[in-house]
């Protein structure tokens, strides 16, 4: 499948939302498709697809072979024993990821499906003669930074193999180039740059649109910047720029004063509802089952890390899960029913953001800063004993130190595999639990992408 052509019914489908979809009320479109809101752009048409975008970016992150599973699996937090579907063992842990299957070749044609949706909003949005000029930066700063996620999600998917920045095609132009990881995130930083610009344009007013209850507290221009700059921390530490982290951070809804475990809760996250038309969370599934290695390594002396028993309950043997020669007697306490959200960015994560740009920042906070927020963390979240602010750390230790307290903080979030990944830990921090087994390290360019690419060289790229 070629990208410019990609996920088209996709984004046809996004502009006739249901009134229930999502928790939103937005009035049945008949599914006008791309042209009428291309050619003949109103409030409504570009509303719902605004709420469309919201839609698309949530697409399969909590089902069960989407991107908090998968990740989950890769990262060697989780297991899924489905037996009717041996590729969560033999292709995920025993490897290689297949470009041409729906494992391998997944996170790549339906972010771009709505990075195009985002793509066509942008442009039409000053079309439409009843928004204002508020409403219309609102909707081009909200919109960049849904594409921002969209592509982020393919970056650290594909890492050092690549993916596109350059969408804003038409069908029958050639395709954009593939290029490297850094320039990728390159990208999805000056997106994220650009939507902070537009959202500051937009003043104290309205979206005029409506957005999942996931976005509660950040449903407007003037707060959902917040989320922006909190995505863009993010990104700016995976590049290193610690500089930039920390600016960003600044910007953020990051909050270190009277920090309880509900404060550390706060944040954007993706919402799910048994409602008619809505999509439910399927990491609820039975087949899942949470890594040994969980309970292994944390921290239980002198007191248990409350992070592992408020996230993992040990289950008995009989309700114990196997496949492949692989067991596990642990499963998640993390999404308890269909209606659990799968957070996009949390305050708890933010704090571990700033600890580790203010480490490496040149140290120009001083070791205690990065240490005094570890501890927020450790401390309210884990309920361990704290680390002496005036310790030496090597560089190795703090990396150690960080990685545990993301590793459980964020645990099944989506984090743990890209973490070890990016300070080069996959080695010796990803356990091998047969000898069979192998750490898959990126995802390949799908063959369909490069069945139109003759030639390409990243396709010639693998999962390890």
């Amino acid at each position: 499948m070629r990208l410019k052509l990609q996920g088209i019914a996709a984004l046809a489908a996004a502009l006739s939302v249901s009134a229930t979809a999502c928790e939103l009320d937005v009035e049945d479109l008949n599914n006008p498709g791309l042209d009428e809101l291309e050619k003949n752009p109103t409030r409504v048409t570009v509303g719902a697809a605004c709420t469309g975008l919201v839609i698309g970016n949530r697409r399969n992150r909590a089902q069960a072979n989407g991107y908090i599973a998968q990740l989950g699996i890769l990262g060697r937090e989780a297991y899924n024993f489905d037996v009717a579907d041996p590729r969560f063992i033999g292709e995920l842990l025993e490897g290689p990821l297949q470009p041409g299957s729906p494992f391998g070749g997944n996170f790549w044609g339906a972010p771009y499906a709505n990075i195009r949706l985002a793509n066509i909003v942008q442009r039409v949005a000053a079309q439409v003669a009843d928004y204002s000029e508020a409403e219309v930066s609102a909707i081009i700063g909200f919109s960049k930074t849904i594409e921002a996620l969209d592509l982020l999600e393919v970056a650290v998917t594909r890492d050092t193999n690549g993916g596109v920045i350059d969408t804003d095609r038409a069908i029958e132009d050639p395709l954009g180039p593939i290029v490297g990881r850094d320039e990728m995130l390159r990208e999805v930083g000056k997106l994220l740059d650009e939507g902070s610009t537009d959202l500051a344009r937009a003043g104290e007013g309205s979206f005029p649109f409506e957005l999942s209850k996931g976005y509660a507290g950040f449903d407007a221009p003037e707060s959902f910047v917040t989320f922006n700059r909190a995505v863009r921390a993010r990104v700016a530490v995976y590049l290193k720029d610690y500089p930039a982290a920390l600016t960003a951070l600044a910007g953020s809804f990051l909050s270190d004063t009277g920090v309880t475990l509900e404060t550390l809760q706060r944040g954007v996250s993706n919402s799910y509802s048994t409602s008619p038309g809505d999509q439910v969370n399927n990491l609820i599934n039975p087949n899942i089952f949470a890594h040994p290695s969980l309970d292994k390594d944390a921290v239980k002396t002198p007191t248990v890390d409350a992070r592992l028993t408020r996230k993992v309950k040990k289950v008995s043997d009989d309700e114990a899960g196997s496949a492949a020669g692989l067991s596990s007697n642990f499963v998640f306490n993390i999404y308890t029913s269909p209606s659990s959200p799968v957070p996009i960015i949390r305050n708890e994560e933010l704090l571990l953001l700033r600890a580790e740009a203010k480490f490496f920042n040149g140290n120009v906070t001083g070791l205690g800063g990065a240490i005094d927020d570890l501890n927020l963390v450790r401390i309210t979240s884990g309920g361990l004993a704290a680390f002496d602010v005036d310790m030496a750390m090597t560089e190795a230790q703090f990396v150690t130190a960080l990685l545990y307290e993301r590793r459980y903080s964020l645990m099944f979030e989506g984090h743990r595999w890209i973490d070890v990944r990016r300070f080069d830990r996959a080695m010796t921090d990803l356990p091998l639990d047969l000898p069979d087994h192998v750490r898959n390290l990126r995802y390949p360019i799908p063959l369909a992408e490069c069945d139109a690419r003759p030639g390409e060289p990243n396709c010639a790229l693998g999962s390890q």
